[in-house]
């Protein structure tokens, strides 16, 4: 089942966020680049599409380059959309942006009359905030490293012919691959008031054993290769013992040593990592869609089975009335 997560004020920014957007010329779109498929929201997708947009992989910091440059090959190739990698260094990320927000629509911005109106929006805490910070110059958002700090569109100007429209962060309405949820929840976008730690450091154990990744995941904990073999749960006991992470009795505070892995991850401390690709993603969409068809044919089944027929009635090829059967 996948992790859902719709706090009410998004259906309040959804609205504002359909109103807004014919108003605007460019739509900047923050993605995790540590799981730019995962935090491509649909949602924000059926309303700003169309809009000339500017995709920034956000944390490229923590996510693997190689699989970055995959990424934006992917999304530069769609309509109407570049893709870049966001930079820490404010300046340089600012220039670059405003260049090319004025490339996408060069007969916006030209007048106090005809500004050039620009939207930025994501999911919640890919850094919205600190992005807008960065353009205006000053902190005029607020920012935490926390989900939905931002709950209601904030207009900001640039100068007299650059205007910025901050959005709260928007959600999927329903998470229907399970594998989003998970890297969502990974990457601190979800409220905690959804997760179970636990689920999400035996997700992400498992998909770091079988990894490239599987090195950097070693070093940081010192494990042998046959610890690499264990099963998510014991490797997962196993990490507790080494962080000592124990209670009363001397049984292991899984719920800690969860956190520890899911922070570990967070702040890079297991090295680079990027949770999917644009393959991975159409494997796994090709088997939630097998998924889903076998469970609608056995649901079908069910409700409807399919009728036997008796020796009689398949000589007559008849179905026999008079027993009831049809």
């Amino acid at each position: 089942m996948a992790i859902q997560w719709f706090p009410g004020h998004m259906n309040k920014a959804k609205k504002a966020l359909q109103e807004l957007s014919e108003e605007i010329d460019i739509v900047i779109e923050l993605l995790d680049a540590r799981a730019p498929f995962s935090s491509c929201n649909p949602l924000i997708q059926n309303i700003i599409r169309f809009k000339r947009t500017i995709r920034i992989l956000n944390k490229s910091d923590l996510a693997d380059p190689e699989v970055s440059k995959v990424w934006l090959e992917y999304f530069n190739q769609q309509e109407n959309t570049l893709a870049i990698l966001g930079d820490k260094d404010n300046k340089k990320q600012r220039d670059k942006i405003i260049q090319l927000c004025k490339k996408l629509a060069p007969a916006r911005g030209t007048s106090f009359e005809k500004p050039l109106r620009v939207m930025i929006t994501g999911i919640p805490n890919v850094g919205k905030s600190t992005l807008i910070n960065q353009l205006v110059g000053k902190k005029a958002a607020k920012t935490g490293d926390v989900p939905a700090v931002t709950k209601a569109n904030q207009r900001l100007y640039l100068n007299d012919t650059f205007v910025i429209f901050d959005t709260p962060g928007m959600m999927w309405q329903k998470i229907r691959y399970p594998q989003i949820g998970y890297h969502l929840a990974i990457c601190n976008s979800i409220g905690r008031n959804a997760l179970d730690e636990e689920l999400l450091a035996l997700y992400l154990i498992e998909l770091l054993q079988t990894s490239k990744y599987q090195a950097g995941f070693s070093a940081r904990y010192k494990l042998k290769p046959e610890h690499l073999t264990l099963s998510p749960d014991n490797l997962l006991d196993l990490l507790a013992n080494k962080r000592g992470c124990m209670i009363t009795g001397g049984k292991i505070d899984r719920q800690k040593i969860s956190e520890i892995v899911i922070q570990d991850f967070r702040s890079g401390k297991m090295g680079v990592i990027s949770l999917e690709t644009p393959e991975l993603w159409e494997q796994w969409i090709s088997e939630f869609v097998e998924s889903e068809e076998q469970e609608t044919a056995q649901e079908e089944a069910r409700i409807h089975p399919e009728y036997e027929y008796s020796e009689e009635e398949q000589k007559t090829n008849k179905p026999n009335t008079h027993n009831g059967k049809k």
